[in-house]
């Protein structure tokens, strides 16, 4: 865009070379300032009177926070002997340099750079009368020469009548510790890291999908140490280590169907960036993977009330499968426990004693089954990941078909301060 004479680009530093050209007065109001304008003011202070410099702004820990500027700067101001007035939730910009002004929009520096090129103007040159006018409205050194220059005692009362409209409160000593304290205990983020963040934020998020409660198939019981030797040598004795499985490979209580189409969905829509660095989603595909995440949890609710309906009855098949074992080696050679214990050991009094056993080792139904979940959890890129040197060469493996060159030439102009 070309510039046509009344619109200009403002930027700290353009800010801080027309404050350097002050003769007479200058007036500032914005949300905040940095410190290229400040360290322009406290030159000024020292050749100019304090009250011909007016400075408000909205001095505030979230306006910082949003980079409208520094704490640095306002402590660099009043070090200076120039305290600004306070200006709650003002966000114009208003800039009077002797009879030269500008109003601009001040740029957030959470949200972008600041404009550097008359090709990106923010700002409008004002009027000589709209000057003159903005001036008696927020300095009372302004108001008081105005009054003197009046041509009449009329004009000179109408002037003495209009009210100042921002900043009549300084900020005082309790305001500056305060938003001090808060911005000391929770330092804003570096601005230009928070727009490199946001250059991938609309592609990509990275994501966890995980199954749980589901996989009971995997559930195995150790067979009692007192139950494993029975029938064994002195020599194999405490050396077998027996486990048994719950349910039989291909049980209609498998969860493996289910976690083959959850695989299924992690291929198709959230590749792997390595090891070091986890899966992603295209977020442009995000409603789909959504989409596809709900049917496979209609599908584990489901399987979930299968599961619960027959487990008990198979657990109790499983246990008797191991009584049904165990029971004739109990009773080629009667455990001393059985022996020591009873008057008379009968077949009934063997199968009891086994199924006691085995009950302080197998589980019941309602300790197998959880409640079965499908869980996604969703986390946006970060700085440090953005900025890991496999990262742009992981995410083009990842999508080999997106051209990622526009994305990433963004996120390294985000990240550089251009001097002009």
């Amino acid at each position: 865009m070309k510039p046509t004479g009344i619109l200009t680009a403002l930027s700290s530093r353009s800010i801080a070379a027309r404050i350097r050209e002050a003769q007479r007065r200058v007036i500032y109001a914005a949300p905040g300032i940095h410190p290229e304008p400040a360290a322009a003011m406290a030159e000024l202070a020292s050749r100019l009177p304090l009250s011909s410099i007016t400075i408000s702004l909205d001095f505030d820990e979230h306006t910082l926070r949003m980079g409208y500027g520094t704490l640095e700067a306002v402590e660099a101001l009043v070090a200076a002997g120039l305290i600004p007035t306070h200006s709650p939730g003002f966000r114009s910009g208003i800039l009077i340099v002797d009879d030269r002004g500008w109003i601009f929009t001040p740029t957030a520096l959470y949200l972008e750079a600041e404009p550097q090129s008359d090709e990106t103007p923010n700002a409008v040159e004002l009027s000589p009368a709209q000057v003159k006018a903005l001036a008696i409205r927020l300095s009372p050194a302004a108001k008081q020469e105005a009054i003197e220059q009046a041509e009449s005692p009329a004009e000179a009362q109408a002037i003495a009548q209009l009210t100042i409209d921002l900043g009549v409160d300084a900020v005082a000593p309790p305001h500056m510790e305060a938003v001090k304290a808060a911005i000391e205990t929770a330092p804003p983020v570096k601005f230009d890291v928070v727009r490199q963040v946001r250059v991938f934020e609309p592609y990509l998020q990275y994501v966890e999908l995980s199954l749980t409660g589901a996989a009971v198939q995997r559930h195995r019981v150790r067979i009692p140490p007192v139950l494993q030797n029975l029938g064994t040598s002195k020599d194999l004795e405490g050396k077998l280590k027996t486990t048994f499985d719950l349910l039989e490979k291909g049980s209609s209580m498998s969860s493996k169907t289910l976690e083959d189409e959850l695989n299924l969905i992690r291929k198709n829509f959230t590749p792997s960036l390595g090891k070091d660095h986890g899966r992603v989603v295209l977020k442009a595909a995000k409603p789909r993977l959504i989409e596809r995440l709900g049917e496979l949890r209609k599908k584990l609710e489901e399987h979930q009330k299968q599961v619960e309906s027959k487990l008990q009855a198979k657990l109790d098949e499983s246990k008797k499968q191991v009584v049904d074992y165990y029971l004739p080696l109990a009773t080629a050679s009667l455990p001393d426990a059985l022996v020591g214990s009873l008057l008379k050991v009968t077949d009934e009094d063997i199968k009891l004693w086994i199924e006691g056993e085995l009950s302080a080792v197998f589980p019941k139904a309602e300790d197998l089954i959880r409640k079965m979940t499908l869980e996604e959890r969703y986390k946006d890129v970060t700085f440090e990941t953005l900025n890991r040197p496999d990262f742009l060469d992981s995410v083009r493996a990842a999508f080999p078909k997106i051209d990622w060159d526009k994305a990433y030439m963004e996120f390294k102009a985000a990240g550089e301060t251009t001097k002009k």
